[in-house]
């Protein structure tokens, strides 16, 4: 079974993931570095070079090989479980966790990753948080729907919310209240 961590941008998916992998001794998979290796262009490039939907598609494609692998953890982009195929892909063989914040904070991170601020689509920053707010109200009931569990990252380190995560594995099944093809109601933790 993998880890798979899903949330808006800046939720710490990647943070998170590298440490809880670590912890694991798992291998780390990262979907937006992965397309960006396979099209040899950042996000924002692939963006400009071939729209979202475009992304769209090379990021199911990522994601349809990485679900099938075995003890990873895999941080996925902020929009990948806007595509049921996805969500389906990734559920298959994955505890799904949602990192949720608050949209202040999320803009926070944003703004201030210079490196991810300049390989990712372009956010306007005199609209910045308002635009992460409207987003994350469209998103938040998709990434709930799709998350075997809710970790609110706000006021909590790195190594909390991996130790969170570790627990949530170790209990008899980790992917409880997940019947299969219906919805249902993540546990937060």
């Amino acid at each position: 079974m993998n880890v798979v961590l899903i949330g808006y941008r800046g939720s710490g998916k990647s943070t998170v993931g590298r440490a809880l992998a670590r912890r694991l001794g798992w291998p780390y998979l990262d979907t937006d570095g992965l397309a960006e290796a396979r099209c040899g262009m950042s996000i924002r490039e692939l963006y400009a070079d071939r729209a979202e939907e475009g992304f769209r598609d090379i990021e199911a494609a990522v994601i349809a090989e990485v679900a099938g692998l075995d003890e990873h953890v895999i941080a996925t982009g902020g929009g990948a479980v806007l595509r049921d195929g996805n969500v389906a892909a990734l559920r298959r063989n994955g505890v799904v966790v949602y990192l949720e914040a608050a949209p202040e904070l999320l803009w926070e991170r944003i703004f201030a990753d210079d490196t991810r601020r300049h390989s990712r689509p372009e956010v306007n920053a005199a609209r910045g948080l308002s635009l992460v707010r409207e987003e994350l109200q469209a998103r938040s009931p998709v990434y709930r729907r799709a998350a075997d569990c809710v970790i609110d990252t706000t006021g909590r380190s790195v190594q909390d919310i991996v130790e969170l995560i570790v627990g949530r594995l170790a209990s008899p099944d980790p992917v409880a209240g997940r019947p299969e093809g219906s919805e249902r109601s993540p546990r937060a933790v």
